[in-house]
């Protein structure tokens, strides 16, 4: 399993997160929306998953250990990316 709820509304991405995973991570997340997510045991996200988090935008822990992840999909993640109405 590479979504793992942990203690203190953690919810925990490890190894390889394929498409499947992007269901329970939006039922762990619309269960409880302050969870952090951490990422730290990530080695792939699938785009499903990328999708999720950038929908839901919870805050992260850690740095994944997938050097594609860490350069160019956290950026996303760790910014606000939405636009003002023009």
């Amino acid at each position: 399993m590479t979504v793992l709820v942990q203690e203190h509304d953690v919810i925990a991405l490890a190894g390889r997160c394929g498409v499947e995973d992007a269901e329970e991570l939006q039922r762990h997340l619309l269960a409880a929306p302050e969870s952090i997510v951490d990422w730290t045991a990530c080695e792939s996200l699938h785009a499903a998953v990328v999708q999720m988090l950038l929908v839901a935008r919870p805050r992260l822990r850690g740095t994944p250990s997938n050097a594609f992840l860490e350069n160019h999909i956290a950026p996303l993640l760790r910014s606000d990316h939405r636009h003002s109405p023009r």
